[in-house]
């Protein structure tokens, strides 16, 4: 081994990384479960996903061949193929050698040689073709596993044969950061260490173990302990990774600066909000200017200044309704935000709540990440919370686990649901969507109209005018997607895009339609008055009232409308969607659906970005899908939300290690009367209860 030199144990280092995975801790492989499909058909229906239905040399040949030698019928249901014979097929004979029937130019005869198992096939395959389309199909047969040399640590044997106090560097990444806190913050140091083979030489540790403590310490106060150091970065929430930020600026200790934060306690749980807004109050302690894009009542009630904009939302919005103290946003009249912060206004608690029926959705044995083998109920036909502190499990156990298990059941995905027992219960449901706060589209071309499905109605509205039918004008003609009736300077957007090459692309609207996106001819048919353009640029409450007399358009613009998004234009760009905005156009194009009432509906802390109003909106749509027999589950921190479900799963009692287990479940009330709960705590004082333990 070489002088020990920092690049050794820095896995983005060729000196340090591991030879075998690059330093990645993960190597692509294929996976069993997502090589072969339903269990109840055969080899030659399809059941080996790469092959498909086998036909010419796979079938005469290799098939016919492994048929001879383990002595079964590829026409038999995987299932039902003994366990011992799948095995050789899936991962190869080991070495034995098989007898293999060919036929070429007349000839018949035999060959002989190892079966490498479908495993092995698909990734030579993978591994040896040079067309990128193959690599990307054979891809969906395979996932990311831990590295096998390195046992996911990253790093090269040398490095992590280096420890401190019996801990490789991989070992202390899989640490949490409170479990790393405690293991530096303990290390015996000495200033006599040659004397002391347990102690680390004071000169060379003290400088270090400060720098090390303090920047654990920042990622403790932020809410982030849970958090294990070696954790990718695309695995983190985007409350998270602004926390992490956050953190990193307390540590660079700068004066004068001005931070401006959007909504940092996304995903954060009540009891962790008092160490972010402390964290917060250090900043302006400093000589910092910070200002917070806030909906958290704690957090406005913490603010030194507020700034109120509105009275309403998009066109109704714009102007600063209240400025000043919290008192005085308390008592401006016109104040949305101060109406509930005074307690005019409030989220209502329901007078009576949904019992649950016997049975419902259960996760048995759920143990992936830190949930500790817990079996879960989910209530059908109820709206259920899953709450806790953040890093409970939470994420694991509704998104991981019991959303991937059920899209893998009915929507056949090439998906690994984390790791769990069972699921019992999932003929009670006919299907399951989730509805998560990713953009509805990436272009200007998309946006809610084409997105909710509201835009086809309205163009065969246009078709069917008797200027149209006199130009010979189909439904095709008024799309901005198709040409003939686009303008094609901008080919529909409306934008022209203007590359900056080393800046963010600008957009401008096009000179030729003016934004409008159609030719003049196009223009020129009016509905009452209005051309398609203008159609797209009302706002759903414009537009509503506009389609009064066309129930297929008036009833799509009724459910965006029940959302809170009456401001919205109907062709307004995606891009321009905040996600609590796209999340709401998805739940209203589910709500204009015909559903069987036997639905399962997820979503992931549907509150983000919402005000109080909207919050209360957003709650009468969800109680609207519930009492039409359907499931909601919820994953959420806004107190608002837990205390208007009729069920809550609260996980914990912390996060990380320290949690994954089922704290309380039952009621609001029930929950709030658990002395061992977070959730119950801060249930229990908006619920008026009195405070237990």
């Amino acid at each position: 081994i070489p002088e020990l030199e920092p690049r050794q144990f820095s896995f983005n280092s060729p000196y340090g990384a591991c030879e075998s995975c690059g330093g990645l801790g993960t190597r692509l492989e294929v996976s069993e479960e997502l090589v072969t499909g339903d269990p109840s058909i055969s080899i030659l229906e399809g059941v080996v996903l790469p092959w498909g239905a086998p036909t010419g040399h796979l079938r005469r040949s290799v098939i016919a061949g492994l048929e001879a030698h383990y002595d079964f019928d590829a026409n038999t249901p995987w299932g039902r193929i003994p366990e011992d014979v799948r095995h050789a097929l899936l991962h190869g004979s080991g070495g034995e050698v098989l007898s293999f029937p060919f036929r070429t130019g007349g000839k018949k005869g035999t060959y002989e040689e190892a079966w490498e198992g479908i495993l092995a096939n698909v990734m030579r395959r993978y591994e040896e073709t040079g067309s990128e389309n193959v690599r990307e199909q054979l891809r969906d047969y395979m996932m990311a596993q831990p590295c096998r040399a390195c046992g996911g640590h990253r790093l090269r044997p040398e490095s992590l044969a280096v420890t401190v106090a019996g801990r490789s560097l991989g070992e202390v990444a899989d640490l949490s950061v409170s479990g790393a806190l405690e293991l530096f913050s303990g290390l015996p140091v000495s200033d006599d260490a040659p004397n002391d083979p347990d102690a680390l030489p004071a000169q060379i540790a003290r400088p270090i173990l400060k720098e090390v403590t303090e920047r654990l310490g920042f990622l403790d106060n932020v809410g982030l302990d849970y958090l294990t150091l070696g954790r990718s970065a695309e695995t983190l929430s985007g409350g998270e990774a602004q926390r992490i930020r956050l953190a990193t600026q307390i540590g660079s200790r700068l004066v004068g600066v001005l931070y401006i934060l959007d909504e940092p306690s996304i995903g954060l749980h009540q009891r962790d909000n008092e160490r972010l807004l402390e964290t917060l109050r250090q900043l302006r302690d400093l000589g910092n200017t910070v200002i917070v894009v806030e909906h958290d009542e704690e957090t406005i009630r913490a603010a030194d200044h507020v700034i109120d904009l509105g009275p309403g939302a998009g066109r109704y919005g714009g102007h600063v309704v209240a400025e000043g103290t919290v008192e005085d946003l308390v008592t401006a009249e016109a104040s949305l935000t101060g109406a509930y912060l005074r307690g005019d206004r409030a989220v209502p608690v329901p007078k009576k709540r949904r019992s649950p029926r016997a049975g419902g959705l259960v996760v048995r044995g759920a143990r992936a990440n830190n949930l500790r083998d817990i079996d879960v109920r989910f209530p059908l036909s109820m709206f259920t919370c899953v709450t806790g502190v953040s890093g409970s499990g939470k994420s694991t156990l509704v998104n991981e686990i019991l959303y991937e298990a059920l899209s893998r059941h009915f929507y056949r995905r090439r998906t690994i649901p984390g790791a769990h027992d069972g699921l019992d219960g999932v003929e009670k449901v006919d299907k399951v969507i989730d509805i998560d706060q990713s953009p509805i589209g990436r272009t200007p071309r998309s946006n809610p109209a084409t997105y909710t499905g509201l835009f086809t109605p309205i163009r065969s509205l246009f078709a069917e005018l008797p200027e149209s039918k006199i130009r010979g004008y189909s439904p095709g003609r008024f799309s901005f997607n198709v040409k003939g009736g686009r303008c094609e300077s901008c080919a529909g957007d409306g934008l022209v895009k203007i590359e900056m090459h080393f800046l963010p692309d600008v957009y401008i609207p096009c000179d030729v339609c003016r934004g409008k996106r159609y030719n003049r001819e196009t223009l020129e048919v009016l509905y009452k008055g209005r051309s398609i353009a203008d159609v797209l640029e009302m706002t759903v409450e414009e537009a509503l009232e506009f389609f009064d007399a066309v129930p297929s358009i008036k009833r799509k613009l009724e459910t965006l409308n029940d959302v809170g998004l009456g401001y919205v234009h109907l062709g307004q760009s995606a891009t321009t969607l905040s996600g609590g905005e796209a999340q709401r156009v998805k739940l209203a194009t589910e709500l204009a659906k015909r559903d069987t009432g036997q639905t399962l509906y997820i979503l992931d802390e549907p509150t983000t970005g919402l005000h109080f109003e909207d919050v209360r909106l957003l709650l009468e749509v969800l109680h609207r899908l519930v009492d039409k027999g359907n499931t909601v589950i919820v994953i959420e921190h806004n107190l608002d939300v837990i205390k208007t479900a009729d069920w809550i799963v609260d996980l914990g009692p912390d996060g990380g290690a320290a949690g994954g287990e089922i704290v309380a479940e039952g009621t609001p009330e029930e929950v709030a009367s658990n002395p061992v709960s977070h959730t119950g705590r801060f249930l229990a004082d908006i619920l008026g209860m009195a405070p237990v333990g």
